[in-house]
C-alpha cells in the first residue's frame, strides 16, 4: 500500500499536510496529531516502457463540493482536490463576485478557502462581501501580488485557494512585468506543481482580451485541467458559464445564472425562463427550442423588417453572428422570392444571451418573415433547424430532446426538420413560408 504522512487536529479532525503548533482551521494550540493514509495499491511501473491500462489502479478522486449544486454538477460533481480550475471573462461580468459567494459559501460548511486578490485591496473586497451579505460567517482573503505568498498558504491544507488573478501576479523566480509571458507561465506553473503536490483545488481568474480570448500563452490553457468561461452581456441579467475544457468531467456543460444584488443565483429550470413579459400578439417574434450542451430551453428571436431610406439596407444582429444573418437573408431572396433589397433588417435574441446554435435558424427566418408581411406567428409555436444554401431545413444536434421538452411545455405547431423517410417535419423553408403565411402579399 502506498502511504502518505499527514496531521489531524483532535479537536475538529481538520487534516494538515505538515505539523504546526496551532491548528489552521480551528486555532488551538498542540492538537495535530500524526496519522497514515493509505491511498491504495501500489505497483511498479516502467516509465519508459508502454503499460497496459487495465493493470493500473482505479483512480478515485475525493470530490469537494462547491455548496452550489448546479456549480458541482457542471464540474463533474464537484471540485478534485489538486485539480486547477481557469475562469475566464469580460471585465466587470461577475467573475469576482461568483467566486466569493463559492468561498463564502464552503467556509460556512466548514471547508478550509482563502481568496487571494491581486487587483483589490481588503477593505475593496470586504465592501464588496458586505454588500452582498456574506459577512455572516468566516471568510478568509489575501490581498498580495506575490504568487510566493501564495505558495505558503498552500502549505497549510486548504480545501481551495482563488487566485484573482494570474496575471497580476509576480513570481521571484523570473524576471518581467506582471501579466507578461514569462510571468504567466511561471506564476501558473508554480502554483499547478504544488496543488497536484498538496493536493490543493486552485482557481485562477484570467482577463481576457477584446477579441474574448484568455489573454496571455496558450499554454494556461493546457495546463490546467478545467476552463470556464462567464459569458453574457453586461447590460442584461443573465450569465451562462461554459465549460471549455474538462479532465475530470464532461466538457460544453453550462450553467444558467441571474445577477441579484445579493449576487449571482443560479437558474434551476431555464425552459422559459427567457419569455417573461412576452406580447404573442405583436409580429416579428418567433420561439425557437435552443440546445446549449444538453440543455434544451425556449429562447424568443426578435426580428425587425422596415423600408429603408438608405443607397445600402442595414443588416443587424445581436446575440448571434451577423455573417448568418447575411446568409439567411440571402437564401430567403432567391428560395422564397421576396425582395429585402429595399429593406433593413434587425434581428436579436432575447435576454441578452448569445446563441451558436445552428437550430436557431428556422427561428429567425420565420421571425423575419413574421416582420415582413406583418403578422404574428402562431401563438404557441417553437422553431428549430439549420438552413442550407438551397432553403432547405436539416436535423440539428438534439433533435428528440428538443421534441420532448416543447411536448412537455404544451407548444403546437412544432416547426422543425424532417427526420427519416416517414418522420414528420418540414424539408424546405417554402413550404414553412406557405403554411404560415399562405399566399400573403407584403401589404
Amino acid at each position: 500500500m502506498k502511504t502518505k504522512s499527514a496531521y489531524v487536529c483532535t479537536a475538529c479532525k481538520a487534516v494538515s499536510p505538515r505539523w504546526q503548533g496551532q491548528c489552521p482551521k480551528c486555532l488551538a494550540w498542540n492538537t495535530l496529531e500524526p496519522v497514515v493514509q493509505k491511498s491504495g495499491p501500489a505497483r511498479d511501473f516502467p516509465l519508459n516502457r508502454p503499460v497496459d491500462l487495465r493493470e493500473l489502479p482505479t483512480l478515485l478522486e475525493d470530490r469537494v463540493s462547491s455548496q452550489l449544486s448546479g456549480l458541482d454538477g457542471i464540474l463533474g460533481s464537484g471540485f478534485v482536490p489538486g485539480g486547477v480550475i481557469l475562469l475566464g471573462g469580460e471585465p466587470g461580468i461577475g467573475k469576482s463576485t461568483l467566486l466569493l459567494q463559492v468561498t463564502a459559501s464552503m467556509e460556512s460548511s466548514g471547508k478550509g478557502v482563502v481568496y487571494v486578490s491581486g487587483e483589490e485591496s481588503l477593505s475593496q473586497i470586504r465592501s464588496r462581501a458586505e454588500r452582498l451579505g456574506m459577512l455572516g460567517g468566516r471568510l478568509t482573503v489575501l490581498a498580495t501580488n506575490q504568487a510566493d505568498d501564495i505558495l505558503a498558504c498552500m502549505e497549510d491544507g486548504p480545501a481551495l485557494i482563488v487566485v484573482d488573478s494570474v496575471q497580476t501576479m509576480i513570481s521571484s523566480s523570473v524576471e518581467g512585468l506582471p501579466g507578461s509571458v514569462s510571468q504567466v507561465r511561471a506564476v501558473a506553473t508554480a502554483l499547478t506543481e504544488r496543488a497536484k503536490q498538496l493536493g490543493v483545488t486552485v482557481i485562477l481568474v484570467g482577463h481576457v482580451t477584446k477579441d474574448g480570448q484568455i489573454a496571455g500563452p496558450k499554454l494556461l490553457e493546457h495546463m490546467v485541467d478545467t476552463v470556464l468561461y462567464l459569458e453574457g452581456d453586461k447590460e442584461h441579467l443573465f450569465r451562462i458559464l461554459r465549460v471549455v475544457k474538462n479532465r475530470f468531467g464532461p466538457s460544453n456543460e453550462i450553467l444558467l445564472f441571474e445577477m441579484r444584488e445579493k449576487g449571482m443565483s443560479v437558474i434551476e429550470d431555464p425552459s422559459t425562463f427567457f419569455l417573461q413579459a412576452r406580447d404573442t400578439a405583436l409580429s416579428g417574434t418567433a420561439l425557437v427550442m435552443s440546445m446549449e450542451s444538453q440543455r434544451p430551453f425556449v429562447v424568443e428571436v426578435q426580428a425587425l423588417a422596415t423600408k429603408t431610406f438608405l443607397a445600402f439596407p442595414r443588416r443587424t444582429a445581436l446575440g448571434f453572428d451577423a455573417n448568418r444573418l447575411h446568409l439567411l437573408i440571402a437564401v430567403m431572396e432567391k428560395r422564397l422570392q421576396i425582395s429585402l433589397g429595399q429593406v433593413d433588417v434587425y434581428a436579436k435574441v432575447g435576454g441578452g444571451l448569445r446563441m451558436k446554435d445552428p437550430g436557431l435558424d428556422l427561428g429567425i427566418v420565420a421571425a423575419i418573415l413574421s416582420s415582413f408581411y406583418d403578422r404574428p406567428l402562431p401563438e404557441g409555436a417553437v422553431f428549430w433547424g439549420e438552413v442550407d444554401l438551397n432553403g432547405q431545413i436539416r436535423p440539428v444536434t438534439g433533435h428528440d430532446v428538443r421534441l420532448r421538452q416543447a411536448a412537455n411545455l404544451g407548444y403546437a405547431p412544432m416547426v422543425h426538420p424532417k427526420t427519416g423517410a416517414k418522420g414528420k417535419g418540414w424539408t424546405r423553408i417554402s413550404d414553412v413560408q406557405k403554411m404560415l403565411f399562405g399566399q400573403a402579399e407584403k401589404g
